[in-house]
């Protein structure tokens, strides 16, 4: 049974009840509607109340939010959002409002300096973690020999385990103290304290004199790496307009491979520097965070926070500084707020343990979190991480030099890069779904072919290590455009707001953990398996991946964090009925027996898109 809002908004079904195809998900009655173009349809729930009622209720909101003065632009704002589509007719808006609409309808990426510098300080806050990935990578070939734990056996577990254990303490400790970190200082100041973290913390594995001590100032820089990805990516997301927030967000993705790039950069700069190149190279780390740690204090907190926490004006205020108009902001915010109520009902406990545990009971909740733990978890069986960890180690072993090696990592940071830029545009275009379903199958056949180029030994240097140097190249442009930046973008904006900090820890918990595996496993692994084996391992992974993505993870390009939730309300067993036995079928008679029929249905469709196929139909 559905229930009402006070601003007039139905609750989205809580159980498995299928949707009957055609109808509006959370819709109260049973009337019939035209055909759509969708099996289900993401509706617009202020279209549920007249034009006239849903002004008087934004009216009100605003009255009673500490925004009397704002009410005669919310009531305008409020008919804005109920059909954005057409906001020419609302007769209201006023001549620079109505310019202000237009404007952000025909400029895509248009928007003020405060959002972009929002984002972009986020997104440098990300290179931390490549920076420091590149770091360890490079002193592999030379702390080992420092600390006398260069040999074979246990030798390779303490390696594997100094690290790991930045990615298990990240997944197991620092992903589930956002909760009460994002409560009490908010995200600006959680962030804030994360860089401060990360600023020290690569210094004092600078200057550690045993591994031990090396160990340990690791060890807390995990908390706070797992701390800082669970909270900026909900940071950039609850900021970032719908229309381009993937691309926005994906800043994350990219400025993890800059970092990555620049790490590498520093690797190569303090090559020769003797004995303590492996310390420079760890300490170097520190640079992102604290540009992050100086830059976030003017950035404005996230509104979707302060709405959370009942400071309406303080949100709407925020919202402002990061839109182009008010009446975008007006717009943005009141139709967050709207949503967010539902998502309180739908909500079954107010307490930490008990919003963690409605992201498995919850059925929309528990949808969510298939898809992130999905694309998190398929983060690492596809293997990028041990090219990451260890590819100046590979490229040694196959017959580099040291000094060749970290240039040939260098390489392998400059292609992640240049392969991660086109997918700014693509993301919200193609979809995330689609970039995923799209790249796995490449990067599986470019691992394996790796792994077997491994086998030859023979020939000349090049022959030898040309091949394996080109497919790492050409796995690593797959992961670029697809995976790679799908990941933490996804799993940022999934999930409903009431659990966005559980399920985005979850999320983080799930990818760090399984990397600190990664890392911890694959020095022994490539002795035991030699590393043709591995590579050939986690090229099947790849599969298992493949097929994991075309369960369970649903396209959420272009629609609003809170039009989400109703994407996440088909049941799985519908959605997968639909995908195996509609959408493949059609897939594989259009692009491998080439035969040109018509799309069918997608199973999710934005109402106004869907009006909009529907009308041209009538025509």
């Amino acid at each position: 049974m559905a229930e009402k809002s006070d601003f007039g908004v139905a609750r989205a079904s809580q159980d498995e009840n299928v949707t009957p195809p055609g109808s509006k998900l959370g819709v109260l009655d049973d009337a019939p509607r035209n055909q759509s173009v969708a099996l289900n349809i993401v509706e617009n729930p202020l279209k549920r109340s007249s034009k006239e009622q849903v002004a008087l209720d934004a009216q009100a909101f605003a009255e009673a939010h500490g925004l009397a003065e704002h009410s005669a632009l919310f009531g305008r704002a409020a008919l804005v959002a109920r059909d954005p589509e057409h906001f020419e007719t609302v007769t209201q808006l006023d001549q620079i409002e109505r310019d202000a609409l237009s404007y952000e309808r025909d400029h895509k990426w248009h928007g003020p300096f405060m959002l972009w510098y929002s984002i972009s300080l986020c997104a440098i806050g990300a290179a931390t973690q490549g920076w420091d990935q590149t770091g360890s990578n490079g002193a592999n070939l030379s702390f080992p020999e420092e600390f006398h734990i260069n040999g074979t056996g246990t030798d390779e577990w303490i390696v594997g385990v100094i690290n790991a254990i930045i990615f298990l303490t990240a997944g197991l400790i620092g992903a589930f103290i956002v909760d009460p970190l994002n409560h009490y200082l908010g995200r600006r100041g959680e962030i804030f304290l994360t860089a401060c973290c990360l600023t020290a913390c690569p210094i004092g594995s600078a200057f550690a004199q045993s591994w031990q001590g090396l160990f340990a100032a690791r060890f807390v820089m995990g908390i706070g790496i797992g701390a800082k990805n669970a909270t900026v990516p909900i940071y950039s997301a609850e900021m970032a307009p719908a229309r381009i927030r993937g691309a926005l967000v994906m800043f994350w993705q990219l400025w993890v491979v800059a970092g990555i790039f620049l790490g590498f950069c520093a690797n190569v700069i303090v090559k020769d520097t003797g004995r303590i190149s492996w310390r420079l190279q760890l300490g170097s780390a520190f640079i992102p965070s604290f540009i992050l740690l100086i830059g976030i204090f003017f950035c404005p907190e996230s509104p979707r926070w302060l709405m959370k926490h009942n400071k309406h004006a303080k949100g709407f205020q925020s919202m402002n500084r990061l839109r182009a108009n008010p009446i975008i902001a007006a717009r943005d915010f009141y139709y967050s707020c709207v949503i967010y109520e539902e998502e309180i009902k739908l909500a079954r406990g107010a307490g930490y343990f008990a919003r963690l545990w409605d992201c498995f009971a919850v059925p929309r909740i528990r949808r969510a979190n298939y898809g992130a733990s999905t694309v998190m978890i398929a983060q690492q069986m596809c293997g990028i991480n041990i090219i990451s960890f260890y590819s100046s180690t590979i490229f040694q072993n196959v017959g580099y030099t040291a000094t060749e090696a970290l240039y040939a990592s260098l390489g392998y940071g400059a292609v992640q890069v240049l392969a991660t830029i086109p997918t700014v545009f693509l993301i919200d275009t193609k979809g995330r779904r689609t970039l995923t379903l799209a790249t796995f199958p490449g990067m599986c056949i470019f691992l394996l072919a790796a792994g077997l180029s491994l086998l030859n030994t023979t020939g000349s240097r090049g022959a030898q290590i040309g091949p394996v140097v080109l497919f790492v190249y050409l796995f690593t442009i797959c992961y670029s455009l697809g995976e790679g930046p799908v990941a933490f973008q996804y799993s940022a904006e999934v999930f409903p707001t009431i659990q966005r900090e559980q399920g985005m820890a979850w999320a983080v918990c799930i990818n760090n953990t399984f990397a600190g595996i990664l890392s911890l496993t694959f020095p022994r692994m490539r002795t035991v398996m030699t590393p043709t084996g591995a590579f050939g391992f986690y090229a099947g992974l790849n599969l298992i991946a493949w097929f994991m993505i075309f369960c369970f993870v649903r396209e959420t390009k272009q629609l609003t964090l809170e039009e989400l939730d109703q994407v996440f309300s088909v049941p799985t067993k519908e959605y997968l009925r639909h995908e195996t036995t509609v959408w493949l079928p059609w897939f594989i008679k259009r692009y491998i027996f080439q035969k040109k029929i018509p799309k069918p249905p997608q199973i999710i469709e934005k109402e106004a898109k869907a009006e909009k196929v529907n009308s041209l139909k009538s025509v």
